[in-house]
Formats: C-alpha cells, sequence, structure tokens
C-alpha cells in the first residue's frame, strides 16, 4: 500500500521515520550531489563528517571509514566538490543525510575520466608493460633529476642525499612542474638527458598538489618519453596517494621524492653496516668450517681409528658368530635325525633279513642240481641231493624219502 495514500492513520514516530526512510532511500539511489563542504570533522573512529552546501541548502554527509582507500585529496571546508552515494534518515535524529560512497573534488570526475581513456590507449600500445622496465643500478655515479628547482622536491632530494651519500654527483635539469607548455619541457628534458648520457638513473619529480597541479605528468609527450629512455627513470610525483600515467611508464615509482633519493643512495652507514655484517659472516663460516676440519682431524689418529673400526666390525663379527652357531647346531640336528633314521632302517633291515630267520632255527633248502630253492618235496626225487643253508654253515643231503 502506498504509504502517502492513508489519509487520516494515525502513526508513532518510529512508524512516520521508517516510511519516510523508505521512500527516500528507494527513490534516492546512487545519486550524486555537488556543493561546498562545510563543518568538515573527521572522527576519532576514521570515519568523515560534513555537510555540502549552496547559496540555498546544507545536506548532512558521512562517510565511513572503509570507503576512504580512493580518496585521492584531504577534504577541507570551502573545497567544491561531488558526492556520490544514497540519502537515508538518521532515525534517532530525524534527519536526512547523504552516506557518501565516493567523493571527488569538482571537475575531477572529468579529469579522472579523461586519464583513464589515456591509460588504455597508452597501455594498449604497450607503454606499460612490465617486459619494459630497466632494473636500478646499484651504485649510480651521477642521478639526473627533472623537478624544479625552486621547488619543495629538489630540497627533500638534497637532504636526503646529503645524509645518505655525499659522494654522489647530482645533476639538475630544470622544468616546470604545472601549469601550460609544462608537459612539453619535463618530455624535452627527458630526451636531453639520454641524448647526452647525462646520468646513470633519471628521476622526474615534484611534490604534492592538486589533481590538475600533477596533469603535466600525465601528458602523452612526457609518457612516451620517459617509455623511450634508454637511462633508467624513477617517477615520484605527488605524495603517495596520488597517481599519474608518468608512474606507469616508468622503471619504478617512488611514493615520494625523498623515497625516490632513497632508492638511488645506497647510504655509506649501511653500506658499512652491510660490508661489517658480510665480514663476520665470512669469519664465522671459515671458523666453523675449521672446527668441523679440526673435529674429523681428530677422528683419525690410530686409537680413535681402531675403535671405529672396531664399532664398525662388531655387529658384523656378531652376526657372523650366530650365523656360525645357528649352522652347527642344524647340522647337528641333520645328523640326530639322519642317524635315528638310519638305525630305524637298520633294525628294520634286520627284522627282514633271511639270516635272521634262520638264526630262530630255520633252514634254506635248495635242489643241488637245479638250484631251485625248495617249498615243497614235489621236485625232489629219491638219492637227488640237497643242500640244507642254516644259520652257520651248511650241509649236503641224500634224499630217501618223500613225505607229502
Amino acid at each position: 500500500m502506498d504509504p502517502l495514500a492513508a489519509g487520516g492513520r494515525s502513526y508513532t514516530v518510529s512508524q512516520i521515520t521508517f516510511l519516510i526512510r523508505d521512500l527516500l532511500e528507494q527513490e534516492f539511489f546512487n545519486v550524486t550531489v555537488e556543493g561546498e563542504i562545510s563543518n568538515f570533522r573527521p572522527s576519532s573512529t576514521g570515519h568523515l563528517y560534513f555537510s555540502l552546501k549552496d547559496e540555498e541548502a546544507i545536506l548532512s554527509v558521512v562517510m565511513f571509514k572503509n570507503r576512504l582507500g580512493g580518496l585521492g585529496f584531504q577534504p577541507a571546508d570551502g573545497l567544491k566538490v561531488k558526492a556520490t552515494g544514497s540519502i537515508s534518515v538518521y532515525a534517532k535524529r530525524g534527519n536526512y543525510q547523504l552516506i557518501c560512497e565516493t567523493l571527488v573534488r569538482s571537475g575531477e570526475g572529468e579529469i579522472l575520466a579523461m586519464l583513464e581513456r589515456r591509460k588504455q590507449k597508452l597501455a594498449a600500445l604497450g607503454l606499460f608493460d612490465p617486459q619494459r622496465k630497466k632494473p636500478l643500478p646499484l651504485f649510480p655515479a651521477r642521478v639526473a633529476v627533472v623537478t624544479s628547482p625552486t621547488g619543495a622536491a629538489i630540497r627533500d632530494i638534497l637532504r636526503v642525499l646529503k645524509r645518505r651519500n655525499a659522494g654522489l654527483d647530482l645533476l639538475i635539469l630544470p622544468a616546470p612542474v604545472q601549469g601550460e607548455g609544462a608537459a612539453e619541457i619535463i618530455a624535452r628534458r627527458i630526451r636531453t638527458a639520454n641524448d647526452f648520457s647525462l646520468a646513470d638513473v633519471l628521476i622526474v619529480a615534484r611534490g604534492g598538489g592538486s589533481l590538475e597541479d600533477l596533469l603535466p605528468f600525465s601528458e602523452e609527450s612526457v609518457v612516451y618519453a620517459i617509455a623511450e629512455s634508454r637511462i633508467p627513470v624513477i617517477s615520484a610525483v605527488g605524495h603517495e596517494i596520488d597517481f599519474t600515467l608518468a608512474d606507469f611508464a616508468a622503471d619504478a615509482r617512488a611514493p615520494t621524492p625523498s623515497a625516490a633519493a632513497e632508492l638511488v643512495s645506497a647510504s655509506r652507514v649501511e653500506l658499512a653496516r652491510s660490508i661489517g655484517s658480510l665480514h663476520q659472516g665470512l669469519c664465522d663460516a671459515l671458523l666453523g668450517r675449521l672446527e668441523k676440519a679440526r673435529l674429523r682431524l681428530e677422528q683419525l689418529r690410530p686409537e680413535d681409528l681402531e675403535r671405529q673400526l672396531r664399532y664398525c666390525l662388531q655387529p658384523h663379527l656378531l652376526g657372523l658368530d650366530e650365523a656360525r652357531q645357528g649352522l652347527s647346531e642344524a647340522l647337528a640336528e641333520r645328523l640326530r635325525d639322519r642317524r635315528h633314521r638310519l638305525e630305524l632302517l637298520s633294525e628294520a633291515l634286520a627284522a627282514a633279513s633271511p639270516l635272521a630267520i634262520l638264526a630262530r632255527g630255520y633252514a634254506v633248502v635248495t635242489h643241488q642240481r637245479t638250484g631251485r630253492t625248495l617249498l615243497s618235496p614235489a621236485p625232489v626225487k629219491p638219492e637227488d641231493l640237497l643242500d640244507i643253508r642254516l644259520a652257520r654253515g651248511g650241509l649236503t643231503a641224500a634224499v630217501k624219502e618223500k613225505r607229502p
């Protein structure tokens, strides 16, 4: 039901407030409001609270901490900005406010869109490819800086170089860092440094500023000059949150001019500390290896060698003794088994021997003429001679009579 059509109905304060909030959030979602910042007050929790105003009205705005990552400038009273977000109602106070998602300075939206189009164009030409990046020299003898000779950037660079490495040669190539014609002069200075091989590394620098102030370092002429430079180029434009297209084309980006000076100047104190650390590490390694060698040499003394040989041979000798004992016991067992079996066979053979039968009083009678063992008197005739085998000796007998 349309809440506005419920005429004459009674509401609680909460009900009418929530109805208004629902209407505003549905109708004013993802809107952009332009105005001047006033009453700017960041909270201790990191959120930003301020108002947008023009000649006739004022609007409360809150920008939460998690939305500040893409904020490219420091908001302040009096700045004209464009805030994009959704209208909501803060029920406890009964006032409406803009929940800001993005905040840009007035005019910056068009500039950012233009820079994004230019960035896509130059990237498609391969000017930002990582394969084009050149390594920075570890110990450059001369550094050239393209910047304003009176700006804060060169003072920061000089201060860092004096502190870290006073012996480094510094060449200043003066150029305006903002305004009309600045980009052409910056590009010309970069090409001059390359034409005459004026330095081992080149810094393109300026201090912080608005998006419009930094535009010369995003011009195509400067990007082409940096990309074509044979000398490694460090881009050190603005503050850490600022960016220009020169950052993408350069071989390295420094968040500030001071950081660029840190990159190109090896601190004498740090070098001495590193050398001392390497020297100590080398000495420790050599001493460690010598100690290991000494311990190994000690292990080569005759008594140590004999002891180690015994340690090595002892398990094998014990194994040999155990094998010999096992073999001896196995052979003895087999001999006992074979002896027992021989005794059993001998007893069986003796029991089955005819001589054993004869020893019990029996005799073996054979026909002398035929040699056949007689089992009955049938083949014998009277007067035939018979051989009689006894247990001990034998007889020859003549047949006198046959009995069936």
